[in-house]
């Protein structure tokens, strides 16, 4: 799989969703590590909506806006789009809330730098604000994808503090729009040959007097994080059974 170029040339992606507290604080924190910015508004109310307009008219970073909120995926779909269209050999996916250790950056790219070809997935090590309940369905994630894909390639696939080889990741199928989407963009890259480098990274919950916003909905998006597993385990199974069907028989033979 290629990079996209010779050339290392990242840039940083962040879908937004309601984060008129922390967008701009995230912003200026990452361009100290990348210049290039481009942030998606996934249809904010006004309030987030401005404070992301006026990123884009500062010149502070590359500005698009949704017509209605589809998801986190659907916006890191549209990122990454942009993000290859512009050129770029690499999009670094952060969350818009400050929950991410942006320190971290130069080291997630210089895996990325390391092995251009990679999908570098951040590692997170939780501190005691994480929530206990949360915690428990990453694990349950953590086995399914382990299935999915064969063993530990992925090493916590809810991480949204990743660094995607373009144009690969801007190109491959991905049926998740929503919380389900960070998963299973990571197996399906896998699945297309993509290797994966895992870096430990701390995570942190930030609370909402700080300007944290969570956007997950534990029944909805559990729901979807479910049938997200089931179809992938589905598709993972059929290939392999018809794999090992198509191998037996021009063998002159079934598997036994």
């Amino acid at each position: 799989m290629s990079a996209g170029s010779d050339t290392f040339r990242p840039c940083v992606i962040i879908p937004s969703y309601n984060n008129p507290l922390t967008i701009r604080r995230v912003v200026l924190a990452v361009k100290s590590h990348v210049p290039d910015v481009i942030v998606v508004d996934d249809g904010s109310a006004p309030e987030g909506r401005e404070a992301i307009a006026a990123l884009g008219s500062e010149g502070l970073a590359m500005v698009h806006h949704r017509g209605a909120n589809g998801g986190k995926g659907a916006a890191v779909k549209d990122a990454l789009r942009h993000a290859r269209d512009a050129g770029f050999s690499h999009a670094l996916q952060v969350d818009a809330d400050g929950q991410h250790t942006l320190e971290d950056i130069p080291r997630m790219l210089d895996a990325a730098r390391e092995a251009p070809d990679a999908l570098v997935l951040g590692q997170p090590v939780f501190d005691e604000s994480a929530p206990k309940a949360r915690l428990v369905g990453r694990r349950i994630t953590i086995f399914w994808t382990r299935l999915e894909v064969g063993g530990g390639a992925i090493a916590d696939p809810m991480c949204g503090f990743r660094v995607y080889p373009l144009p690969v990741s801007a190109e491959v199928r991905v049926w998740g729009d929503r919380m389900d989407f960070d998963p299973e963009i990571a197996v399906r890259l896998v699945w297309a040959g993509v290797p994966t480098r895992n870096v430990q990274t701390r995570v942190r919950y930030v609370s909402a007097e700080d300007g944290g916003v969570s956007h997950f909905h534990a029944f909805k998006d559990n729901v979807l994080i479910s049938l997200m597993h089931s179809r992938l385990m589905t598709m993972r199974i059929m290939g392999r059974l018809f794999g090992w069907m198509w191998r037996g028989r021009t063998r002159g033979r079934l598997p036994s």
